[in-house]
């Protein structure tokens, strides 16, 4: 079931694996076609608690900062997709979920407790409200362009990639595992292909 009869199409991977690009490539292209679609951003990047540990040092990934990052993968999709046909989204709360894995400790008070609680949401939401999760697994070099938000992540690419996939494909959603080595115009047509041989899209 789309939200609110709006088609959700969410893009994934590890980092640097070229999904913000690509998010935006496959919106353009889908609007080139004359079809209603909006996509959403990478909400780390506009969260104020990220910025604060990641840009000014202020800290380290803590509850609080994961949680407020799992709220907005819930909200930013839902009212994005409000009056539109499709949404193309960067990443899913499994992502988040897979993340926090890695950079909390569970045994800490409450964390434990509140994983699997968003565990249990996750899979409870992530069917109701995606369509399709296309999984990128292409690795570029992070320290390109410059990007200081992936500067306390860099470490991670390896493992990250391995529990973001395995959170996506245990949520219930249709995965859609794109080929490596594609060119960001091959990765639209190859994802068009599959979207419309599952009657998510029609152009």
């Amino acid at each position: 079931m789309p939200i609110r009869e709006c088609r959700v199409i969410a893009v994934e991977g590890t980092q640097a694996a070229g999904k913000t690009t690509y998010v935006h490539a496959l919106t353009a292209h889908l609007r080139e076609q004359g079809v209603n679609v909006t996509c959403t951003g990478e909400p780390a990047r506009t969260s104020p608690l990220m910025e604060s540990i990641v840009l000014h040092g202020e800290g380290n990934f803590d509850l609080v900062a994961e949680l407020d990052l799992l709220a907005q993968h819930f909200t930013v999709p839902l009212r994005a997709a409000r009056h539109h046909q499709v949404l193309i989204t960067d990443k899913t709360p499994a992502n988040v979920l897979a993340l926090a894995g890695l950079v909390l400790d569970p045994t800490e008070p409450g964390t434990g407790a509140v994983l699997a609680a968003a565990e249990a949401l996750c899979r409870a939401w992530m069917p109701i409200a995606y369509d399709a999760v296309v999984y990128c697994r292409d690795r570029y070099d992070q320290k390109a362009g410059g990007d200081r938000m992936r500067e306390k992540v860099l470490d991670l690419q390896d493992d990250a990639d391995t529990a973001i996939y395995e959170a996506c494909r245990t949520m219930g959603v249709p995965m859609l595992e794109m080929p490596v080595g594609l060119t960001v115009s091959e990765r639209v047509q190859w994802t068009m292909k599959r979207v419309e041989e599952m009657g998510l899209v029609a152009v």
